[in-house]
């Protein structure tokens, strides 16, 4: 079965400061290929919008792209998708993904929500979803992308067996996230020990580069925290 996308529920920012030429004429020229066309029902195997891709990971909001361009360069024999509507960021990405000459990228700069009820059941390997925004006031807490609605949506998704992979420095986002997986019947956590989702060292997900909001935390004295939850 496949889906449309509906008008999208994205709340933030679009752009800040201008981009530069470069930049620009990327986003004008390079997006387009690589942007995914969610206003036509989606291919019944994922697989196919990438050349020879075993499995499909998506990361919502990456920010600069950092991570995303770093697995994208060292499994390239899988698909991924990058979901950031910030164009700065995107532009940042692009960049990256224009130096490497990447293949196996595809992009969605618009609502999460949306895509995620555009894709095809069970067809993602694995959804990382790193630092996001946690909308620290209580009024803004359903702002929160970690939701019994989208968990609903990255269970559907998700492959039997996949992975949900969660970082965050802040403790409450944490906290609310565990109780939400714990709550969801699809989500089982698989920690085992505290050395499964606390790390000063290295990240506690394989093959993994880092992020700067990662630093931040770190320079700021907050201790980040990966989850890693399977789709039962």
């Amino acid at each position: 079965m496949t889906r449309r996308t509906k008008k999208s529920d994205f709340i933030g920012r679009r752009k800040t400061k201008p981009l530069k030429p470069g930049p620009a004429a990327l986003v004008k020229n390079l997006l387009p290929d690589l942007r995914l066309d969610t206003s036509q029902p989606a291919p019944d195997d994922l697989r196919q919008i990438f050349n020879a891709a075993e499995d499909v990971h998506l990361e919502i909001g990456f920010g600069g792209g950092k991570h995303l361009v770093h697995r994208a360069a060292s499994h390239a024999d899988t698909g991924f998708i990058g979901v950031e509507p910030f164009i700065n960021g995107l532009a940042q990405a692009l960049m990256q993904v224009d130096a490497a000459q990447l293949t196996n990228i595809r992009f969605h700069d618009d609502d999460a929500g949306a895509l995620l009820d555009w894709l095809p059941a069970a067809s993602i390997a694995r959804v990382f979803l790193l630092y996001p925004d946690p909308w620290p006031k209580f009024k803004h807490w359903k702002r929160r992308f970690v939701s019994p609605r989208n968990l609903d949506r990255i269970a559907r998704v998700l492959k039997p067996g996949g992975l949900f992979l969660f970082a965050s420095d802040i403790e409450h986002y944490v906290g609310w996230t565990l109780d939400h997986c714990h709550r969801h019947p699809a989500f089982s956590w698989t920690a085992t020990g505290s050395d499964d989702w606390i790390k000063t060292e290295g990240g506690a997900f394989s093959d993994w580069p880092g992020t700067r909001y990662e630093a931040k935390a770190q320079e700021a004295g907050r201790l980040p925290t990966y989850l890693t939850f399977e789709r039962i």
